[in-house]
Protein backbone atom coordinates (compact mmCIF):
# COMPACT_ATOMS: atom_id res chain seq x y z
CA UNK A 1 0.00 0.00 0.00
CA UNK A 2 1.71 3.46 -1.20
CA UNK A 3 2.24 5.94 1.95
CA UNK A 4 -0.17 8.93 2.05
CA UNK A 5 2.58 11.69 1.24
CA UNK A 6 1.71 15.25 2.50
CA UNK A 7 3.05 18.61 1.97
CA UNK A 8 3.66 20.90 5.02
CA UNK A 9 4.73 19.41 8.10
CA UNK A 10 3.11 19.42 11.43
CA UNK A 11 3.96 20.27 14.73
CA UNK A 12 4.85 17.06 17.17
CA UNK A 13 4.58 17.89 20.63
CA UNK A 14 6.07 14.53 22.61
CA UNK A 15 5.02 14.32 26.46
CA UNK A 16 5.04 12.23 29.25
CA UNK A 17 4.81 8.76 31.39
CA UNK A 18 1.96 6.57 29.65
CA UNK A 19 0.62 8.71 27.04
CA UNK A 20 4.19 8.83 25.93
CA UNK A 21 4.46 5.45 25.28
CA UNK A 22 0.81 5.07 23.44
CA UNK A 23 2.01 7.92 21.54
CA UNK A 24 4.81 5.92 20.17
CA UNK A 25 2.39 2.62 19.95
CA UNK A 26 -0.18 4.64 17.76
CA UNK A 27 2.36 6.16 15.57
CA UNK A 28 3.65 2.82 14.37
CA UNK A 29 0.70 1.19 14.36
CA UNK A 30 -1.55 3.78 13.04
CA UNK A 31 0.01 6.41 11.35
CA UNK A 32 3.62 5.60 10.17
CA UNK A 33 2.30 2.24 8.13
CA UNK A 34 -0.26 4.41 6.15
CA UNK A 35 1.34 8.05 6.10
CA UNK A 36 4.68 9.80 4.95
CA UNK A 37 4.71 11.75 8.04
CA UNK A 38 5.75 15.14 7.85
CA UNK A 39 6.70 16.54 11.82
CA UNK A 40 8.14 19.20 13.39
CA UNK A 41 9.26 17.47 16.98
CA UNK A 42 9.71 18.78 19.84
CA UNK A 43 9.74 17.04 23.29
CA UNK A 44 7.86 18.56 25.83
CA UNK A 45 8.62 15.88 28.90
CA UNK A 46 9.08 17.04 31.84
CA UNK A 47 13.26 16.13 32.16
CA UNK A 48 13.57 18.10 28.53
CA UNK A 49 11.49 21.17 29.58
CA UNK A 50 13.79 21.42 33.06
CA UNK A 51 16.82 21.22 31.01
CA UNK A 52 15.90 23.87 28.45
CA UNK A 53 14.24 25.91 30.99
CA UNK A 54 10.93 25.21 29.53
CA UNK A 55 12.05 27.17 25.96
CA UNK A 56 11.04 24.27 24.45
CA UNK A 57 7.24 24.73 24.99
CA UNK A 58 7.36 28.57 23.41
CA UNK A 59 9.09 26.82 20.77
CA UNK A 60 6.76 24.64 20.25
CA UNK A 61 3.98 26.99 20.39
CA UNK A 62 5.58 29.16 18.20
CA UNK A 63 6.38 26.61 15.44
CA UNK A 64 2.02 25.84 15.59
CA UNK A 65 1.93 29.31 14.62
CA UNK A 66 3.85 29.22 11.36
CA UNK A 67 2.98 26.03 10.67
CA UNK A 68 -0.64 26.01 11.39
CA UNK A 69 -1.48 22.72 13.00
CA UNK A 70 0.22 21.03 15.83
CA UNK A 71 -1.02 17.18 17.66
CA UNK A 72 0.11 17.23 21.39
CA UNK A 73 0.72 14.05 23.89
CA UNK A 74 -0.31 14.78 27.16
CA UNK A 75 2.23 16.26 29.91
CA UNK A 76 2.73 16.76 33.30
CA UNK A 77 2.16 19.83 35.13
CA UNK A 78 4.72 19.15 38.40
CA UNK A 79 3.58 19.94 41.93
CA UNK A 80 6.14 19.57 44.96
CA UNK A 81 5.99 16.13 44.62
CA UNK A 82 7.08 16.01 41.26
CA UNK A 83 9.59 18.62 41.31
CA UNK A 84 11.41 15.76 44.25
CA UNK A 85 10.35 12.41 41.79
CA UNK A 86 11.88 14.62 38.99
CA UNK A 87 14.83 16.51 41.07
CA UNK A 88 13.23 19.66 39.09
CA UNK A 89 15.23 23.03 39.34
CA UNK A 90 11.68 24.60 39.55
CA UNK A 91 7.88 23.96 39.53
CA UNK A 92 7.91 24.40 35.52
CA UNK A 93 4.01 26.08 34.85
CA UNK A 94 1.67 24.31 33.14
CA UNK A 95 3.15 23.48 29.06
CA UNK A 96 -0.54 23.90 28.02
CA UNK A 97 -1.10 27.16 29.83
CA UNK A 98 1.72 28.50 28.02
CA UNK A 99 0.94 27.44 24.94
CA UNK A 100 -2.60 28.44 25.30
CA UNK A 101 -1.65 31.68 25.69
CA UNK A 102 0.47 32.65 23.24
CA UNK A 103 -1.64 31.08 20.39
CA UNK A 104 -4.67 33.02 22.47
CA UNK A 105 -7.49 30.48 21.65
CA UNK A 106 -10.44 28.70 22.51
CA UNK A 107 -10.06 25.06 23.68
CA UNK A 108 -13.67 22.87 22.10
CA UNK A 109 -14.27 19.52 23.47
CA UNK A 110 -16.30 16.89 22.22
CA UNK A 111 -16.96 13.39 23.75
CA UNK A 112 -16.43 10.53 21.25
CA UNK A 113 -19.72 8.45 21.01
CA UNK A 114 -20.22 4.94 20.71
CA UNK A 115 -23.70 3.32 20.81
CA UNK A 116 -22.47 0.55 23.73
CA UNK A 117 -21.29 2.88 26.01
CA UNK A 118 -24.35 4.96 27.70
CA UNK A 119 -24.06 8.28 29.72
CA UNK A 120 -24.43 8.26 33.21
CA UNK A 121 -26.83 10.76 32.86
CA UNK A 122 -29.37 9.42 31.30
CA UNK A 123 -31.23 12.51 29.71
CA UNK A 124 -27.79 13.22 27.31
CA UNK A 125 -28.71 11.80 23.85
CA UNK A 126 -26.38 13.98 22.07
CA UNK A 127 -22.84 15.80 22.86
CA UNK A 128 -22.39 18.10 24.51
CA UNK A 129 -19.30 20.32 23.54
CA UNK A 130 -17.79 22.27 25.98
CA UNK A 131 -15.95 25.54 24.55
CA UNK A 132 -13.03 26.40 27.06
CA UNK A 133 -11.70 30.29 27.03
CA UNK A 134 -8.05 29.35 26.67
CA UNK A 135 -6.16 32.72 27.77
CA UNK A 136 -5.37 34.33 31.30
CA UNK A 137 -7.81 33.78 34.92
CA UNK A 138 -5.95 31.86 37.15
CA UNK A 139 -3.48 29.78 34.90
CA UNK A 140 -1.73 33.00 34.52
CA UNK A 141 -2.47 34.54 37.66
CA UNK A 142 0.00 35.81 40.34
CA UNK A 143 0.08 34.67 43.85
CA UNK A 144 1.60 36.41 47.12
CA UNK A 145 1.80 33.74 50.87
CA UNK A 146 1.14 36.63 52.84
CA UNK A 147 3.85 35.86 56.10
CA UNK A 148 1.64 38.03 58.47
CA UNK A 149 -0.41 41.04 59.01
CA UNK A 150 -0.92 43.69 56.80
CA UNK A 151 -2.94 45.21 53.98
CA UNK A 152 -3.27 43.72 50.94
CA UNK A 153 -4.12 46.38 47.26
CA UNK A 154 -5.27 46.25 43.81
CA UNK A 155 -3.06 48.66 42.07
CA UNK A 156 -3.01 49.49 38.51
CA UNK A 157 -0.97 52.23 36.97
CA UNK A 158 -1.91 53.31 33.48
CA UNK A 159 0.84 54.49 30.94
CA UNK A 160 -0.05 58.03 31.59
CA UNK A 161 1.05 57.69 35.44
CA UNK A 162 -2.62 57.72 36.80
CA UNK A 163 -3.44 55.10 39.53
CA UNK A 164 -6.80 53.13 40.51
CA UNK A 165 -6.36 51.55 43.18
CA UNK A 166 -8.45 49.10 45.81
CA UNK A 167 -8.14 47.72 49.00
CA UNK A 168 -8.34 43.98 48.73
CA UNK A 169 -8.13 42.88 52.37
CA UNK A 170 -6.46 44.04 55.77
CA UNK A 171 -4.83 40.72 56.70
CA UNK A 172 -5.44 40.17 60.64
CA UNK A 173 -3.07 37.21 60.48
CA UNK A 174 -1.31 35.04 57.66
CA UNK A 175 -3.04 34.18 54.70
CA UNK A 176 -2.79 33.85 50.80
CA UNK A 177 -3.39 36.42 47.78
CA UNK A 178 -4.01 36.01 44.38
CA UNK A 179 -4.23 38.42 41.20
CA UNK A 180 -5.50 36.98 37.50
CA UNK A 181 -6.09 39.32 34.59
CA UNK A 182 -7.93 39.16 31.08
CA UNK A 183 -7.77 41.11 27.97
CA UNK A 184 -10.92 42.34 26.11
CA UNK A 185 -9.03 41.30 22.88
CA UNK A 186 -9.02 37.76 24.05
CA UNK A 187 -12.31 38.08 25.47
CA UNK A 188 -13.66 39.05 22.02
CA UNK A 189 -12.13 36.36 19.69
CA UNK A 190 -13.45 33.81 22.59
CA UNK A 191 -16.91 35.14 21.76
CA UNK A 192 -16.27 35.21 18.26
CA UNK A 193 -14.88 31.63 17.78
CA UNK A 194 -17.54 30.60 20.23
CA UNK A 195 -20.21 32.05 17.87
CA UNK A 196 -18.81 30.88 14.29
CA UNK A 197 -18.25 27.25 16.05
CA UNK A 198 -22.15 27.19 16.71
CA UNK A 199 -22.77 28.40 13.41
CA UNK A 200 -20.96 25.85 11.65
CA UNK A 201 -22.04 22.73 13.87
CA UNK A 202 -25.54 24.44 13.52
CA UNK A 203 -25.86 24.04 17.40
CA UNK A 204 -27.12 26.22 20.35
CA UNK A 205 -24.64 28.31 22.49
CA UNK A 206 -24.91 28.39 26.24
CA UNK A 207 -22.27 30.78 27.87
CA UNK A 208 -22.29 31.06 31.96
CA UNK A 209 -20.08 32.71 34.57
CA UNK A 210 -21.00 34.61 38.00
CA UNK A 211 -21.74 38.17 37.03
CA UNK A 212 -23.70 38.45 40.02
CA UNK A 213 -20.89 38.00 42.61
CA UNK A 214 -17.78 38.94 39.98
CA UNK A 215 -20.11 42.47 38.89
CA UNK A 216 -16.94 43.87 36.94
CA UNK A 217 -14.61 40.64 36.08
CA UNK A 218 -17.20 38.00 34.71
CA UNK A 219 -19.90 40.95 33.86
CA UNK A 220 -17.04 42.15 31.08
CA UNK A 221 -17.41 38.67 29.93
CA UNK A 222 -21.03 38.36 29.81
CA UNK A 223 -21.87 42.05 28.29
CA UNK A 224 -18.52 41.21 25.02
CA UNK A 225 -20.83 37.85 24.16
CA UNK A 226 -24.20 39.83 24.61
CA UNK A 227 -22.50 42.90 22.32
CA UNK A 228 -21.33 40.72 19.55
CA UNK A 229 -23.84 38.42 19.77
CA UNK A 230 -25.99 41.43 18.69
CA UNK A 231 -23.66 43.14 16.27
CA UNK A 232 -22.77 39.87 14.68
CA UNK A 233 -24.47 37.04 14.98
CA UNK A 234 -28.01 37.44 15.92
CA UNK A 235 -29.64 37.28 12.08
CA UNK A 236 -27.48 34.44 11.27
CA UNK A 237 -28.65 31.95 14.57
CA UNK A 238 -32.24 33.31 13.54
CA UNK A 239 -31.55 32.12 10.19
CA UNK A 240 -30.00 28.66 11.22
CA UNK A 241 -32.71 28.12 14.24
CA UNK A 242 -30.45 28.34 16.66
CA UNK A 243 -30.17 30.42 19.97
CA UNK A 244 -27.81 31.62 22.19
CA UNK A 245 -28.22 31.70 25.87
CA UNK A 246 -26.87 33.07 28.71
CA UNK A 247 -27.22 32.48 32.40
CA UNK A 248 -25.52 31.80 35.67
CA UNK A 249 -22.81 28.79 35.81
CA UNK A 250 -24.94 27.25 39.07
CA UNK A 251 -28.38 27.30 37.19
CA UNK A 252 -26.17 26.27 33.82
CA UNK A 253 -25.17 22.70 35.84
CA UNK A 254 -28.33 21.89 36.85
CA UNK A 255 -30.21 22.92 33.31
CA UNK A 256 -27.02 20.88 31.30
CA UNK A 257 -28.02 17.56 33.69
CA UNK A 258 -31.75 17.77 33.41
CA UNK A 259 -31.09 18.32 29.05
CA UNK A 260 -30.63 15.95 26.07
CA UNK A 261 -27.23 17.41 25.09
CA UNK A 262 -26.67 18.45 21.56
CA UNK A 263 -25.09 22.39 22.01
CA UNK A 264 -21.78 24.23 22.76
CA UNK A 265 -21.41 25.19 26.12
CA UNK A 266 -19.07 28.37 26.62
CA UNK A 267 -16.94 28.83 29.59
CA UNK A 268 -14.05 30.60 31.22
CA UNK A 269 -10.79 28.87 31.12
CA UNK A 270 -10.96 27.37 35.08
CA UNK A 271 -15.13 26.50 34.91
CA UNK A 272 -14.14 24.96 31.33
CA UNK A 273 -11.61 22.82 32.87
CA UNK A 274 -13.30 20.98 35.44
CA UNK A 275 -16.74 20.96 33.33
CA UNK A 276 -14.39 19.61 30.34
CA UNK A 277 -13.78 16.61 33.12
CA UNK A 278 -17.17 15.97 34.61
CA UNK A 279 -19.00 16.25 31.15
CA UNK A 280 -16.24 13.81 29.48
CA UNK A 281 -16.35 11.20 32.70
CA UNK A 282 -20.70 11.79 32.56
CA UNK A 283 -20.39 10.75 28.91
CA UNK A 284 -18.11 7.59 29.47
CA UNK A 285 -14.35 7.94 30.36
CA UNK A 286 -12.35 11.00 29.91
CA UNK A 287 -10.50 8.81 27.59
CA UNK A 288 -13.27 9.59 25.24
CA UNK A 289 -12.76 13.23 24.62
CA UNK A 290 -11.43 15.15 21.85
CA UNK A 291 -9.71 18.25 22.33
CA UNK A 292 -8.93 21.40 19.68
CA UNK A 293 -7.54 24.37 20.42
CA UNK A 294 -8.10 26.89 17.35
CA UNK A 295 -6.56 30.11 17.85
CA UNK A 296 -8.07 33.27 16.22
CA UNK A 297 -5.57 33.66 13.30
CA UNK A 298 -6.38 30.13 12.12
CA UNK A 299 -3.63 27.69 14.08
CA UNK A 300 -5.03 24.31 15.40
CA UNK A 301 -3.82 22.41 18.23
CA UNK A 302 -4.83 18.46 18.82
CA UNK A 303 -5.04 16.76 21.72
CA UNK A 304 -6.22 14.37 24.36
CA UNK A 305 -8.30 15.73 27.15
CA UNK A 306 -7.20 13.58 29.89
CA UNK A 307 -3.56 13.33 31.61
CA UNK A 308 -0.72 11.33 31.43
CA UNK A 309 -2.03 8.34 33.01
CA UNK A 310 0.57 8.50 36.07
CA UNK A 311 -1.09 4.85 37.69
CA UNK A 312 -0.82 2.69 34.52
CA UNK A 313 2.90 4.29 34.37
CA UNK A 314 3.84 3.29 37.31
CA UNK A 315 2.80 -0.38 36.44
CA UNK A 316 4.32 -0.53 32.99
CA UNK A 317 7.74 0.26 34.61
CA UNK A 318 7.40 -2.99 36.79
CA UNK A 319 6.68 -4.98 33.48
CA UNK A 320 2.46 -5.28 34.44
CA UNK A 321 0.22 -5.04 31.62
CA UNK A 322 -1.78 -2.32 30.86
CA UNK A 323 -5.07 -1.67 29.15
CA UNK A 324 -4.57 1.92 28.69
CA UNK A 325 -7.68 3.66 26.17
CA UNK A 326 -5.50 5.36 23.29
CA UNK A 327 -9.14 6.59 21.89
CA UNK A 328 -8.63 10.28 22.73
CA UNK A 329 -4.64 10.41 21.55
CA UNK A 330 -5.73 8.64 18.33
CA UNK A 331 -8.43 11.11 17.47
CA UNK A 332 -5.72 13.97 18.43
CA UNK A 333 -3.89 12.56 15.92
CA UNK A 334 -6.55 12.36 13.21
CA UNK A 335 -8.12 15.34 14.03
CA UNK A 336 -4.41 16.75 13.33
CA UNK A 337 -4.20 14.83 10.08
CA UNK A 338 -7.72 16.14 8.85
CA UNK A 339 -7.20 19.68 9.70
CA UNK A 340 -3.78 19.35 7.77
CA UNK A 341 -5.07 17.90 4.69
CA UNK A 342 -8.34 20.20 4.62
CA UNK A 343 -5.49 23.25 4.70
CA UNK A 344 -3.82 21.24 2.14
CA UNK A 345 -5.98 20.13 -0.15
CA UNK A 346 -5.35 16.57 0.38
CA UNK A 347 -8.03 14.44 0.24
CA UNK A 348 -6.33 10.93 0.94
CA UNK A 349 -5.16 12.55 3.92
CA UNK A 350 -8.44 13.52 5.24
CA UNK A 351 -9.95 10.37 4.13
CA UNK A 352 -7.57 8.86 6.31
CA UNK A 353 -8.47 10.51 9.48
CA UNK A 354 -12.41 9.67 8.63
CA UNK A 355 -11.10 5.63 7.93
CA UNK A 356 -9.26 5.29 11.03
CA UNK A 357 -11.98 7.01 13.45
CA UNK A 358 -14.48 4.51 11.91
CA UNK A 359 -12.24 1.56 12.46
CA UNK A 360 -11.52 2.53 15.84
CA UNK A 361 -15.87 2.82 17.06
CA UNK A 362 -15.86 -0.33 14.78
CA UNK A 363 -13.77 -2.09 17.09
CA UNK A 364 -15.00 -1.27 20.25
CA UNK A 365 -18.75 -1.95 18.67
CA UNK A 366 -17.33 -5.33 17.77
CA UNK A 367 -16.52 -6.28 21.39
CA UNK A 368 -12.33 -5.56 21.66
CA UNK A 369 -12.22 -2.73 23.85
CA UNK A 370 -9.99 -1.38 27.31
CA UNK A 371 -10.66 -1.88 30.40
CA UNK A 372 -11.92 1.35 31.24
CA UNK A 373 -14.70 0.86 28.60
CA UNK A 374 -15.68 -2.90 29.61
CA UNK A 375 -16.97 -2.00 33.43
CA UNK A 376 -19.62 0.30 31.32
CA UNK A 377 -21.39 -1.84 28.79
CA UNK A 378 -24.50 -3.07 30.42
CA UNK A 379 -24.83 -6.79 30.55
CA UNK A 380 -21.66 -7.39 29.27
CA UNK A 381 -22.59 -7.04 25.21
CA UNK A 382 -22.37 -4.36 22.85
CA UNK A 383 -25.75 -3.07 21.33
CA UNK A 384 -25.12 -5.33 17.95
CA UNK A 385 -24.92 -8.59 20.61
CA UNK A 386 -21.30 -8.99 20.36
CA UNK A 387 -19.61 -10.16 23.87
CA UNK A 388 -16.91 -7.81 25.52
CA UNK A 389 -13.36 -8.95 25.81
CA UNK A 390 -10.89 -6.56 27.45
CA UNK A 391 -7.21 -6.45 26.01
CA UNK A 392 -4.23 -4.75 26.49
CA UNK A 393 -3.19 -1.49 24.51
CA UNK A 394 -0.70 -2.62 21.97
CA UNK A 395 -4.03 -5.17 20.85
CA UNK A 396 -6.42 -2.79 21.10
CA UNK A 397 -4.15 -0.73 18.56
CA UNK A 398 -3.77 -3.84 16.52
CA UNK A 399 -7.89 -4.90 16.24
CA UNK A 400 -8.01 -1.14 15.01
CA UNK A 401 -5.39 -1.71 12.05
CA UNK A 402 -7.13 -5.02 10.81
CA UNK A 403 -10.37 -3.13 10.89
CA UNK A 404 -9.01 -0.07 8.84
CA UNK A 405 -6.87 -2.09 6.54
CA UNK A 406 -10.64 -3.88 5.59
CA UNK A 407 -11.59 -0.58 4.38
CA UNK A 408 -8.70 -0.14 2.19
Amino acid sequence: MKKIEMKTPLVEIDGDEMTRILWKMIKDELILPFVDLKSEYYDLSLPNRDDTDDKVTVESAEAIKRLGVGVKCATITPNEDRMKEYSLKKKWKSPNGTIRAILDGTVFRTPILTPSVKPSVRSWKKPITIARHAYGDIYKAVEIRVPEKGKAELLFTSLSGQETREVIYDFECPGVLMGQYNKDSSISSFAHSCFSFALDTNQDLWFSTKDTISKKYDETFKLTFQDIYETFYKEKFAEQRIKYFYTLIDDAVARVIRSEGGFVWALKNYDGDVMSDMVSTAFGSLAMMTSVLSSPDGCYEYEAAHGTVTRHYYRYLKGEETSTNPMATIFAWTGALRKRGELDGIDSLIGFADNMEKAALATIEDGVMTGDLVSLIEGGRTVSGKEVKKVNSAQFLSEIRKRYEAMA
